[in-house]
């Protein structure tokens, strides 16, 4: 077991690595840090001053071997726009998007497994129908389109929940049905053909035979098996859910890390928009790994690979 989290360990290393070389360079090439400091108005001199001052004349691999190096000591620079460490920046912002994502996946989880499990356990029923007609309408839906019929019908009409901000727990509860409804059907199906697969099993059958209750079987030797390929998925979709708040963040106004990166995108402050992406990136390859652990831990066989 420990040979093999390291393993995973290791690919997760490479993996923020490249993501690293990938994000400095794109952000570097698509435009110029000098100009983007100076602002629209500064002379070519001006330009000129900033890049010498700031080093943006020097070779790219020499800039991103330096940036790498701040990044291991948490250090990313300072932010063009608000003029101060950008690590303290994110740090400010990521406790709403982290709050705002695990209330979402909450709720993904504790629809889509009761869900999927009554759906695989009777397939091709009204309920069954039912569950994949909602899971075919959530991932229809776009994420912008319901987030604002959300706040048409409970924050407008109702006037049962606020319409933006992020000070307290009811600020929360529609954006993370948004982002959680995205996220259930996926769950909910990986959940219901995993019960289908594994209910035909022979052990199954034999637990059956045996005059052992559904509850039992179901619990206790069926889900086990069934939620296999849903671990790795959910972690995916927990990383989606932090990484892909950027929209749901910007129309409920609630200042998280995804409102930021829109407002770094909108402002050009490529050091927090570096940093976002490495956070996230960090975020995916810590939950992957996690995922990965468990899925071992649930089936030894995946130990040998």
């Amino acid at each position: 077991m420990l040979v093999f989290a390291l393993k995973r360990f290791v690919v997760g290393i490479l993996v923020m690595l490249a993501v690293s070389t990938i994000t400095f360079t794109l952000t570097n090439v698509a435009a110029d840090p000098a100009r983007t400091i100076a602002g629209e108005g500064a002379s070519a001199a001006d330009v000129e001053a900033i890049r010498e001052a700031y080093g943006f004349d020097r070779p790219i691999i020499v800039r991103y071997g330096e940036w790498l190096g701040g990044a291991l000591r948490a250090d990313l620079g300072d932010s063009y726009r608000q003029r101060r460490p950008v690590v303290d920046v994110v740090m400010e912002r990521l406790p709403v998007t982290m709050s705002l994502g695990g209330l979402a996946f909450a709720i993904a989880i504790l629809a889509a497994i009761p869900l999927g499990i009554i759906a695989g356990l009777r397939p091709n029923s009204w309920i069954d129908r039912a569950s994949l007609t909602f899971a075919l309408i959530g991932q229809a839906m776009p994420t912008f389109w319901f987030a604002l019929l959300g706040i048409v019908v409970f924050s407008v009409t109702l006037k049962w929940l606020p319409v933006s901000g992020s000070s307290s727990l009811s600020h929360f509860v529609l954006p993370a049905v948004v982002l959680a409804y995205y996220a259930t059907p996926t769950l909910m199906r990986l959940t219901r053909a995993g019960m289908i697969e594994v209910m035909q099993s022979d052990y199954i059958r034999t637990a059956k035979a045996k005059g052992l209750r559904t509850g039992k079987i179901v619990l206790k030797h069926a889900l086990r098996n069934a939620i296999l390929p849903l671990v790795s998925v959910a972690a995916v979709q927990f990383g989606f859910m932090l990484g892909g708040s950027v929209v749901v963040e910007t129309i409920f106004a609630m200042r998280g890390v995804g409102y930021l990166a829109w407002e770094s995108i909108t402002y050009s402050d490529l050091p927090v928009v570096q940093a976002i992406v490495l956070t996230i990136a960090a975020i995916y390859v810590v939950l992957t790994l996690a995922a990965d652990i468990m899925n071992a831990w649930l089936d030894p066989r995946l130990r040998s690979n």
